[in-house]
This record gives structure tokens, sequence and C-alpha cells, in this order.
């Protein structure tokens, strides 16, 4: 099983608002991402796995104090994460690690199989669905409403048998969940003793396979700083 480029890298500094602007458009490939946020870590993941740790900068900012430059001259939508690349921006999460993986070198991440990326398009689609509802359950009942949702993932893995991901090998289904999966696991167990793995165990297994993913787990923040972020947001 690939697992991808093992690069250890020390994170860059967060950038606030008394933070100075990089010297944009410059030719440097820039992710600007936040450590915090689930959408921009699908496209850290991407970038870590393809090996393209020189290629692509990441410039973490501080969401909760963000500087005035990023949105009047970087992105005016003012949210992460978004690419410099060429010299232009492009945003969106789901965009952007289909973006990456089309146009940089490193392991393909979409299989060829017709099959597969049928399926793989389906759940790509489904991911919204995913995540609202598992957002909006912290405001009922989560045990009850994330049910069906996670129901859907724990089916959709039995799906293909020739490895322990969506699409059997890793793809970009995969890491388009994970960093959701991660916080819900964490949040539901923590603070409303849910467990999101209970009689699911392609679940189980495909979260214990997506740890031993080096790009992945250089992504991940404390537990405990999740379960804040969420009683704050949230609770």
């Amino acid at each position: 099983m690939a697992t991808g480029f093992i690069v250890v890298e020390e994170r860059p500094a967060l950038l606030d608002a008394t933070a100075d602007p990089p010297a944009l458009f410059d030719g440097t490939t820039r992710l600007y991402t936040s450590y915090v946020c689930p959408f921009a870590q699908r496209v850290w993941i991407t970038r870590n796995f393809k090996g393209l740790q020189e290629k692509i900068k990441l410039v973490p900012l501080d969401l909760g104090n963000r500087p005035a430059w990023y949105k009047e001259k970087v992105y005016p939508e003012n949210k992460v994460p978004a690419l410099e690349h060429n010299g232009k921006i492009i945003g969106e999460s789901l965009d952007l690690i289909k973006y990456l993986d089309n146009t940089f070198e490193g392991p393909s991440l979409y299989p060829e199989d017709h099959a597969k990326r049928e399926f793989g398009d389906e759940l790509l689609k489904y991911t919204d669905t995913f995540v609202k509802t598992m957002y909006m359950s912290l405001k009922g009942d989560p045990f009850r409403e994330t049910a069906p949702v996670l129901d859907y993932l724990e089916n959709a893995l039995y799906k293909f048998d020739d490895g322990p991901f969506f699409l059997g090998q890793l793809s970009l289904v995969d890491i388009a969940y994970i960093p959701f999966v991660e916080r819900f696991q964490i949040v539901l167990n923590e603070l409303l003793k849910c467990d999101i793995t209970a009689e699911r165990p392609k679940l189980s297994s495909w979260i214990e396979e997506m740890n031993k993913i080096d790009g992945y787990a250089q992504t991940k923040i404390d537990p405990k700083e999740i379960v804040e972020i969420f009683k704050k947001k949230f609770m």
C-alpha cells in the first residue's frame, strides 16, 4: 500500500493581522491554510501525500485575527484554503484537491478504473450531505441523526475489496472525508460518549489505516484543541 512521500517539516508560524504579506504573485506556489480548518486540511494532506512540500509553500493564517491583506490582495472570499499558482488564486477544497492531483507530479489519487471513478464521484458529491448532517446533529440528537450518514460510509467501504479505502487504494475520497470523521469521532466521544465506529467495523479499520499515512498524520491537531473549538462554536 502506498503511503506517499515521508517528509517531516516544521509548521510555519501563523500569520495574524499584524503580519506582513508574503511577496505575492512572485512565482511561488502557496497554499493559504489554517491548522484548525478541516476544509484546508484536505488540501494539506493531498500536498503532503503527493510529496509537494518543496513545491507548495504553506502559509497558515490565524482565522480569529486574519490579516486584512488576505482579503484585499489574495482571496476576496477571505476563506481558506486557497492556492496561489501561476499568477492566479483557486479556492474551494474539493476543487483544490482535484487540481493538485491533476496538475502536479506525485502518486495519482484517483483511479483509472471507470467503476471506481464513478463511485468516487458519487462519494465526493455526498461529502456536503455528510458534513452538514454531522454538524447539524450537534444541535439535536447526534446518536440518531448521524446514523444514516455514518452507515452510508460503512456500506460504501464494502464496495471494493482490493484495499481498506473507499476505492480500494487511497484516493481523494478518503482525503475528503478524514478531517471531518477525525473531528466528529473525537468530539462525539468526548462530549457525548457517542462512538461513531460502534458496530461499524469497516469505518473503524478505515480510520486505523488512515492514521498510518504520514501525509495525513502530520496534519492532525491536538484532540483537546478540537474539543475546545467545538465547545465554543457549537455547544
